[in-house]
């Protein structure tokens, strides 16, 4: 791609490597009997570099590491937050990369290590002891011609992998990851589906944890792939992998939006009468506090280092758990509600609550980097298991709860229904309006850095564009909330035309394009299911929302 991080290029004065070069040389002519084997050896780990070579280095070449930022909990034996591969990254970017006189700073949004770094020579010591002998090479190149890619990619993919993540902490990754914002509208989901549409939230879970270990599969089908985009880019070439990519990038950037309209919609709640008169604008409550909203966020996304907004982000699945807590709270010991029974099915607004639905297992994009991150991935079924499991129960548990309690004048925030009087309402609002102003920055810096690829690194105001591009996203967010403030009907076309793509349709065909004629007649008909059931519930999911915004906005 034009003015892509991967096509551009530059010189690396090679003192060093020649030494090593020369050193490599002589140890060639003094043991210059190795075995056969030994040489196959070196062919198959030459050849799988190039293979993660081909790869990793297209655009977007920061995925893997602004979705490790957003999506890690941090653990205490890791000196950097998120997976190892963050760790390696931190150093070789932050401390030898910016140290060179060409080398650009490509990601200028990762994080410092938490400690401080120790000195190369001891880190590499550390590293060497524990790589196999690299094959010599009989050439003395004094200078060499690299790709941004492969020389910073030369500390993440030459060392080997450290899989530190444990089964627990991947399980609350997951949780993590699914359990969101989506909680709030599935009392809402109820209404528009009625008592049956349940049975769509379980349909959905079964379906999503069945195409996250088929991502598993299409994973381990390659060396070298690691990330989504990787696993797009394996079944349809470059094509697949943009695609995909694109893709993911608009989901995040439609869930920052949500997190606009969501303090906009609780903030007003709770402060009805606020208005400002500026001029000849006069705002009500909604549009003052989408606007504040907004300006105390920008901030937090031109930080260079997100650690800090990393850890308090990871109390997300707390935050969703003491939100629960405080509406069973209110129902069960404030006892409030209870008088609604609701309908068995609504089928005119059913295609609503499939997107609702949907949008609640909107996790596969995060997926491959846990399972690669895993210290046991033989474990990753048991995670998805476990996550999946626990997050639908509280799904149907928040619906249930909800529905039953406030009935058919439910709204796409089950918050704005609770009493504001109530001790158990104020901590579950405030709790609602704190946790996106942590999780908007990780979520956007994804879609941001993808963008500041393309601006040529050796560029004067790379820096100054930079901003720009950020400072632009994060208006852009306002001005669409403002447009489309409804939570409900925006989730449900998210998850209606982008979600049902990532976590139904995109597992399914890249597993068949992946492995096509290694599978078994019973494995093609349950991806085909699969993809049919995706694009149904996609078609009418996404034409119900859009009607219905069109409609509202009318």
């Amino acid at each position: 791609m034009k003015n892509s991080v991967s096509d551009q290029s530059f010189y690396v004065e090679s003192e060093g490597d020649d030494e090593e070069k020369e050193d490599n040389k002589g140890e060639d002519d003094a043991d210059g009997n190795d075995s056969d084997s030994s040489n196959y050896s070196n062919d198959d780990d030459n050849y799988n570099q190039r293979e993660q070579s081909k790869v990793n280095s297209q655009w977007p070449q920061s995925y893997r590491q602004s979705i490790d930022l957003y999506s890690s909990v941090p653990s205490p034996s890791l000196n950097f937050l998120g997976t190892p591969s963050l760790s390696r990254l931190s150093s070789s970017f932050l401390s030898s990369s910016l140290t060179r006189r060409h080398t650009p700073e490509i990601l200028p949004t990762l994080s410092k290590p938490l400690i401080s770094a120790i000195d190369d020579d001891k880190e590499q010591d550390r590293h060497t002891s524990h790589l196999p002998i690299p094959p010599t090479s009989t050439r003395k190149p004094s200078i060499k011609k690299t790709s941004i890619y492969e020389k910073t990619s030369k500390v993440s993919h030459e060392l080997p992998i450290s899989r530190q993540s444990s089964y627990r902490q991947a399980v609350i990754n997951g949780m993590n990851v699914l359990c969101g914002v989506g909680i709030l509208s599935t009392p809402y989901a109820v209404k528009e589906g009625g008592w049956a549409g349940l049975s769509i939230l379980l349909i959905f879970s079964v379906l999503s944890f069945y195409t996250g270990i088929l991502l598993r599969y299409c994973l381990d089908s390659e060396p070298g792939l690691e990330t989504y985009p990787d696993i797009g880019q394996a079944a349809f070439g470059t094509v697949g992998r943009v695609a995909i990519s694109i893709i993911l990038y608009v989901e995040l950037y439609a869930c920052c939006v949500e997190y606009i309209i969501l303090e906009s919609d609780n903030l007003s709640s709770l402060f009805p009468n606020a208005h400002l008169n500026f001029g000849v604008f006069d705002l009500n409550s909604r549009h003052l506090f989408a606007l504040m909203a907004t300006l105390a966020v920008l901030p937090t996304v031109m930080l260079r280092d997100l650690s800090v907004l990393s850890y308090i982000s990871a109390g997300g699945v707390v935050a969703s758990l003491l939100v629960v807590a405080c509406l069973f709270w209110v129902g069960l010991v404030d006892q409030v509600g209870f008088q609604a029974k609701g309908t068995i099915l609504n089928l005119s607004t059913l295609p609503v609550a499939i997107g609702l639905y949907g949008y609640c297992y909107s996790g596969h994009a995060v997926f491959p980097n846990i399972y690669t991150s895993m210290e046991k991935r033989s474990l990753y079924p048991a995670v998805l298991l476990a996550s999946f499991g626990i997050c639908t129960l509280l799904y149907a548990a928040v619906a249930g709860m909800g529905y039953t309690m406030f009935g058919e004048t439910v709204q796409s925030q089950f918050t704005l229904n609770m009493p504001k009087d109530l001790v158990a309402s104020k901590i579950a609002l405030w709790t609602t309006v704190v946790n996106p102003f942590t999780k908007y920055a990780l979520t956007i810096s994804p879609v941001a850095m993808s963008l500041e690829e393309l601006i040529p690194s050796n560029h004067a105001k790379s820096r100054l564009y930079a901003i720009l591009i950020r400072t632009a996203l994060v208006i852009s967010t306002l001005i669409v909330g403002l447009v489309i403030p409804f939570f409900g009907l925006l989730m449900a076309l998210i998850g209606s035309l982008l979600t049902m793509l990532v976590t139904l349709i995109l597992p399914c065909a890249c597993y068949l394009s992946i492995l096509r004629g290694k599978i078994s007649f019973f494995q093609r008909s349950m991806c085909t299911l699969v993809i049919t059931i995706g694009v149904i519930s996609s078609a009418f999911g996404t034409f119900s929302a859009m009607s219905k915004i069109i409609q509202n906005l009318s």
